[in-house]
């Protein structure tokens, strides 16, 4: 594991990352390190008050957006409901929900104030966006946010609802707009069930880092 410098936003090559996937340590949340970091297939993931952590595991979990499940009981849900999709109109506020998902059982989360405003700067520059799910009465009850890796990965960073499956339509959203966009690969990161029943899946970091060159 490596020592990142103050100075220099470089980053060791992804290969050298441990069995767990961590790659290096220290530096600090500035918007040309994090540019950096996500064009080379790297992101943070560390708790508040310790020292920030650089990440690129192996496998990969990732979304092709034409392989994005949308199931029949989905299918009659999107059908049926009457909730409305928006790009960019929220992202504070999809931000900040992300947050208060991940602190429901605990008093901490990863997606603290530094990370936030770390974000949010990215978003200030064009670097991120969100999709927010609006329901009848104009709440914001689910979405999502993301970073734009390069002009062929985007890099879903995290989620939420307030209402059942909200986090689901935000999420196929996104693939739409990869599609759209022809973006051909969303990182997820790392696996989860939830992902998984999307319809994303792992594939070995090697495969993941050709869409970084």
């Amino acid at each position: 594991m490596f020592q990142l410098s103050s100075h220099n936003v470089d980053f060791p090559p992804v290969k050298l990352a441990n069995s767990e996937g961590l790659l290096a340590f220290g530096g600090d949340l500035s918007i040309k390190r994090l540019i950096e970091a996500y064009k080379n297939g790297i992101f943070p993931w560390y708790n508040e008050g310790d020292e920030i952590l650089w990440w690129a595991p192996d496998p990969r979990m990732v979304l092709f957006p034409e392989e994005v499940k949308v199931s029949k009981s989905m299918r009659a849900f999107i059908r049926k409901s009457h909730y409305r999709i928006t790009v960019n109109e929220a992202f504070e506020e999809v931000i900040k929900n992300c947050a208060n998902v991940h602190k429901k059982d605990t008093k901490h989360t990863w997606l603290h104030a530094e990370m936030q405003q770390a974000y949010i700067s990215l978003y200030n520059l064009g670097k991120a966006f969100s999709v927010e799910v609006w329901n009848e009465n104009s709440e914001l009850v689910g979405g999502l946010y993301v970073v734009k890796s390069n002009d062929r990965v985007w890099s879903g960073e995290s989620m939420f609802h307030k209402e059942s499956n909200t986090s689901k339509l935000a999420f196929i959203h996104l693939a739409k707009l990869a599609r759209e966009n022809n973006i051909q690969i969303i990182d997820c990161q790392l696996y989860t069930d939830h992902l998984a029943s999307l319809g994303a899946r792992e594939i070995p970091r090697i495969d993941f880092m050709q869409y970084f060159q």
